[in-house]
C-alpha cells in the first residue's frame, strides 16, 4: 500500500479539479467558522489541500498558516495565491507533528477534512491543543462512521474503501462515531461550543480550548 504523501501527491491535480461535492454545505460551514475568526487573528490549517478554503478565508484574519503532507498540493495551492495576490496565507509541506509548524500558539486552527485520515487522532488532538493559545477556537469537519439510516451509498463506500485501498485508489481512513469523536475531543483539552452534520456523515466540530481550571464538557 502506497504512503499518504504519495497517494495526495498523484492524486493533487485531479483533487484540484473536483468540484464541491455539496456546496450548500460546505458554504455553511465555511460561514459558522468565520463567525469565530477576528481580522487580528493568526490561523493555522491542517490538511489544507490545493488551498481553497484558507484563499477564502485569508481576509477574515490577519495571518493564515496552511499545511498538507502533500508538496504536490502546497505548490498548486501557493500557486493559486500569486495568480490571487493574496499575501497573508503562508502554504507550507508538513504534517501535524512535523517541526515544520510554527509553534505558534494560534488564535484558532482548523482541520477540515482531516482528523478521519489520521490513524492516531489522540496525539493528533494533543497536538492541535497544544498549538492554541488558552481560549483558542478549533474548528474540525470529519467523516463519521455512516448511522444505521444512512443513504446506502455511504455505507457501501465503508465497505469497499479497503478495496480501494490495496489497489492504492483510496487513502487510510478512520471510521469513529460522533459520540466517539467529541468524547475524544473534550478529553484533549476542549469545550465543543457547536456540532451538526454538515452533510452527514461528515460532522462539523467548533471547540474552544479550556483555560487552566476550567471545567471540561462534551457540548
Amino acid at each position: 500500500m502506497q504512503s499518504a504523501v504519495a497517494f495526495w501527491d498523484k492524486a493533487a491535480e485531479k483533487y484540484a479539479k473536483s468540484p464541491i461535492g455539496d456546496v450548500e454545505a460546505y458554504e455553511y460551514t465555511l460561514g459558522r467558522t468565520r463567525a469565530y475568526l477576528s481580522p487580528t487573528d493568526t490561523v493555522l490549517e491542517l490538511g489544507c489541500g490545493t488551498g481553497s478554503t484558507a484563499l477564502l478565508l485569508a481576509a477574515d484574519v490577519e495571518r493564515l498558516v496552511a499545511t498538507d503532507i502533500s508538496g504536490a498540493m502546497i505548490e498548486i495551492a501557493a500557486g493559486k495565491a500569486r495568480a490571487q495576490g493574496v499575501s497573508n496565507v503562508a502554504f507550507r509541506a508538513a504534517g501535524l507533528l512535523d517541526d515544520a509548524i510554527d509553534p505558534g500558539p494560534y488564535d484558532a486552527v482548523l482541520a477540515l477534512n482531516l482528523l478521519h485520515l489520521i490513524d492516531d487522532v489522540e496525539t493528533a488532538l494533543r497536538r492541535i491543543n497544544g498549538l492554541l493559545k488558552p481560549g483558542g477556537i478549533f474548528v474540525s469537519k470529519t467523516v463519521c462512521t455512516p448511522a444505521a439510516g444512512a443513504p446506502l451509498k455511504f455505507r457501501l463506500l465503508r465497505a469497499t474503501i479497503p478495496i480501494m485501498q490495496f489497489v492504492g485508489r483510496a487513502p487510510f481512513v478512520r471510521f469513529t462515531t460522533r459520540a466517539d469523536l467529541e468524547h475524544l475531543i473534550a478529553a484533549a483539552g476542549f469545550r465543543i461550543l457547536e456540532a451538526g452534520d454538515h452533510p452527514a456523515p461528515s460532522r462539523f466540530i467548533v471547540a474552544r480550548k479550556e483555560e487552566p481550571g476550567s471545567e471540561r464538557r462534551a457540548g
